[in-house]
């Protein structure tokens, strides 16, 4: 017995997937890539910018703590 089924090469599955910008369009809208854009910003430099100071604010917390 033979398979009939047609065979797809890999150019046509490519077609299929479409490009990872595409989809995620499609999932959450131009809004909502600017809104998830926006809050990585945000939050990368809350965390760079606490962080930077974190030890220092420690520091000083305990040294006012024992003094």
């Amino acid at each position: 017995m033979e398979n009939n089924n047609p065979v797809e090469d890999n150019h046509t599955i490519e077609e299929k997937k479409g490009s990872k910008w595409k989809n995620l369009v499609k999932k959450f809208g131009i809004g909502g890539i600017i809104f998830f854009t926006v809050k990585g910003i945000i939050t990368s430099s809350l965390i760079y910018f606490l962080g930077k100071n974190f030890w220092t604010v420690i520091s000083n917390y305990f040294s006012k703590i024992f003094e």
